[in-house]
């Protein structure tokens, strides 16, 4: 946590009070202005920060109270103590309500001052930090931290700007990597949701007998290791965004839990006998076709319906290389500052061969090769040389079409050396050949019975 300035303001018109309290709190290693008046003390505030102001509570001139609505008013961060020796029950309650810290009584005794003190720092200090986390990630999630200039991105884009701020589900889709994770953020932390929690949530990384669990909670002996309640995530969400990645992978017992918890706006923990409410937004991600999983019968229909209120299509990197520039760039910079690295750039021919690759592993694969690159590279430019051999390589695809060309073979023979070029490049990988291709599996594996050449198998 960064360190918050350790400046108290001490206000009072009685100069050895004054005086005295100085002196303490110089002893506890604070650096202490002084005020003999209200107005005084409205002047020394607007020369510097000051994250902690003691004032006495009847003084001549500004009262104490009003000193204090104006500091809230004005520095609603700073936090004020105030002190008085007419104390009583009523004063310190309209105090607190006013915006007081902490009430003090005179004459005050060096114990409870210092530890006053040190409370309302320690709250400025978490009360800093909250304000810059809040600020990096407005930042980082910002729109603008989703890179691209193609019109596929724009219209992405334009989407998100429409939906984040509504309450409806959303369902993301597109392939690995395409930053779909990325794009829930967006949607949470540009939303009136954004101060509760987001809750990311692999579908596919938890087991099927912890997940119900893990989502719902449950109550203590529900099974044999259920020793106390526990919260689920549904809970831990509340007024938040709960992020299902990988919804497909999502089993049947559970889709049906999840639709009630979604219909119905509440949850049952496991063993428990009564629901709780919940006030959740539910970002779905997949990178299948959910509307073939439903037809499949392996994804419940009506789920589908409810998550697919508002569809957002991530395109591929294949799709929208006008971005893959502005990516790289933006890469470079960020692995150069990790790397302590001045690299200035890339030559054009290292750029060539990132626009005719199909990235089948789209921006994440990118920033993979990007890094890769930025560490390995010995001069202030990415070379071709710091690529790795597999996309070094992938130029010879275009060169597949250029010398059907010059031999003016048949397309149909251009077709069949370039399936087994991109599987070669992919080690075989059948499904996501079909997605570089732009064709489905079914069209890939009829295209392959037509070829003679032994293949390599399935992965």
């Amino acid at each position: 946590m960064p360190d918050v300035v350790r400046n108290v303001l001490v206000v009072d018109d009685d100069h050895e009070m004054r005086a005295l309290l100085r002196d303490v709190l110089e002893q506890h290693g604070y650096t202490v202005s002084l005020a003999s008046n209200g107005q005084d003390a409205l002047v020394t505030l607007r020369e510097k920060e000051y994250p902690v102001v003691l004032t006495d509570l009847r003084m001549k001139g500004m009262q104490g109270i009003e000193l204090l609505t104006q500091i809230k008013q004005s520095w609603p961060d700073t936090n004020v103590i105030l002190m008085t020796a007419f104390g009583s029950v009523e004063t310190a309650i309209q105090a607190m309500k006013q915006g007081a810290y902490d009430y003090l009584m005179k004459p005050v005794k060096n114990e409870d001052l210092s530890r006053a003190t040190e409370r309302a720092f320690r709250e400025a200090l978490l009360r800093s930090e909250i304000h810059r986390l809040r600020r990096e990630v407005d930042r980082e999630y910002s729109f603008s931290q989703i890179l691209g200039k193609s019109k596929a991105m724009r219209e992405v884009f334009d989407l998100i700007r429409r939906v984040a701020n509504s309450p409806t589900n959303i369902l993301i889709t597109g392939e690995s990597g395409t930053g779909k994770e990325l794009v829930a953020k967006a949607l949470h932390y540009n939303s009136e949701r954004k101060d509760a929690a987001f809750i990311p949530v692999n579908c596919a990384a938890i087991p099927e007998h912890l997940l119900e669990s893990e989502l719902f909670g449950h109550v203590r002996g529900a099974f044999t290791d259920a020793r106390t309640d526990k919260r689920g995530l549904f809970e831990e969400a509340e007024r938040g965004s709960l992020f299902l990645d990988e919804i497909s992978e999502l089993p049947h017992m559970l889709q049906a839990k999840l639709l009630r918890a979604i219909q119905e706006k509440e949850i049952r923990r496991v063993g428990a006998t009564k629901s709780t409410a919940v006030d959740v937004r539910v970002i779905a991600a997949t990178n299948l076709n959910l509307a073939e999983e439903v037809k499949a019968k392996r994804f419940r229909g009506d789920l589908y319906y409810r998550l697919n209120v508002i569809e957002v299509k991530l395109p591929p990197l294949r799709e929208r290389r006008e971005d893959i520039p502005l990516l790289v760039d933006a890469f470079l910079k960020k692995f150069g500052q990790e790397r302590g690295k001045d690299v200035k750039g890339m030559n054009e021919a290292t750029l060539a061969i990132l626009m005719d690759y199909a990235w089948p592993g789209n921006v994440r694969e990118l920033e993979n090769v990007i890094e890769r690159a930025v560490t390995l590279s010995r001069t202030d430019r990415i070379l071709p040389d710091d690529l790795p051999g597999t996309i070094q390589g992938a130029r010879g695809d275009r060169r597949v079409i250029d010398e059907g060309a010059e031999k003016m073979v048949s397309l149909h023979e251009v077709e069949k050396e370039y399936i087994k070029k991109i599987l070669e490049k992919l080690g075989g990988n059948k499904y996501q050949a079909a997605q570089v291709l732009g064709i489905d599996r079914k069209t890939l594996y009829r295209k392959l019975a037509e070829i003679e050449a032994v293949l390599p198998p399935d992965e």
